[in-house]
């Protein structure tokens, strides 16, 4: 048989190019597309190709999550919570019930009337309402739909109304036409939850208690000093984390931060003092200049809720309400 006869060296330097021409204009065209070359498996078959994670099919970087926050512990938690008391306290040595009283009485009677509604809106009804009945005496007497009347720009009129008679009627005959200045008493009364006897105690009485509102539980989430929901459990934690003798205060300055900064659906993050402080940080608007815009009452240039505010208030008293206009 004849040999086959070898190739020229020449030739065999050819077709080695010709490949690794054609390999180049593979990787090229892979690049290309964004992907990278194929790599073979041990068994010797091609591995599917990568594609490329710098861009998404809308040509955008995708968003990058925000690192997780390092699990907190319990005496890391207490002592960033005492110091957002004291940034608050700092930041609102003002702070004060935002309801218009003169005695026991008459805070028992408008906190009931908060309910559902503003306290500007309170203390813009109650001068008619305690001039005409400034004593439970006078309350539990009033006719019910007379007094519907004197309490209607606050809301649910009605089921207030009932309440008023029946607490002053109660405050007549169990306790000799005085408020109790025990929680036990107060919340016999009809209407009057916690919330309302620890509003009463530690601003008409000097018993510390933590008011939780809808405000005060909000922040009290945001802050991480609780998960819970209902009112009662966020009091029994909260009271865990400081001392009795800053309840009292410690309410008012968290109302007046969630009034005023930390709002509901839009928090003013980029404007609030405490923000290196919080875990929300980042819910609410971070841009400076647009956050200040979200600042309410005082901060944000505007009257406060009380039409007789303490001295030391530093921002606007409230309007009266505005009289009714007459039909013509």
């Amino acid at each position: 048989m004849n040999a086959t006869p070898e190739k020229p060296a020449a030739a065999k330097k050819a077709v080695t190019k010709k490949a690794t021409a054609k390999k180049a204009v593979t990787k090229k065209a892979t690049a290309a597309a964004g992907q990278a070359p194929a790599k073979k498996t041990a068994a010797g078959k091609a591995a599917p190709a990568k594609k490329s994670t710098a861009k998404t099919a809308a040509g955008k970087t995708p968003a990058k999550k925000a690192p997780a926050r390092k699990p907190e512990s319990r005496v890391a938690m207490v002592r960033r919570a005492r110091r957002i008391n004291r940034e608050l306290a700092e930041l609102y040595p003002y702070a004060h019930p935002e309801l218009d009283f003169t005695n026991p009485f008459e805070l028992l009677v408008a906190t009931v009337l908060s309910a559902q509604t503003t306290d500007l809106r309170v203390n813009q009804t109650t001068p008619r309402l305690f001039a005409v009945c400034p004593t439970p005496e006078d309350m539990a007497a009033m006719p019910p739909e007379k007094l519907e009347e004197l309490i209607r720009p606050t809301g649910f009129f009605r089921a207030k109304t009932k309440s008023l008679i029946g607490l002053s009627a109660a405050l007549r005959d169990r306790f000799g036409g005085e408020v109790p200045g025990r929680l036990e008493d107060l919340v016999t009364l009809p209407g009057v939850g916690r919330k309302t006897a620890n509003v009463v105690l530690g601003n008409a009485f000097g018993v510390p208690g933590i008011t939780v509102d809808t405000h005060f539980g909000r922040l009290a989430r945001r802050f991480g000093w609780t998960t819970a929901e209902d009112a009662e459990k966020v009091e029994a934690d909260v009271a865990e984390i400081f001392p009795k003798s800053e309840w009292t205060m410690l309410s008012h300055r968290v109302v007046f931060h969630g009034r005023r900064v930390c709002h509901s659906r839009k928090p003013a993050c980029g404007a609030c003092a405490i923000a290196p402080l919080c875990p929300a940080y980042g819910e609410g608007e971070t841009d400076p200049e647009k956050a200040r815009k979200l600042l309410k009452y005082e901060l944000g240039g505007q009257p406060g809720q009380r039409l007789k505010p303490p001295a030391d208030y530093p921002g606007q008293p409230a309007p009266p309400m505005a009289p009714p206009v007459a039909a013509s």
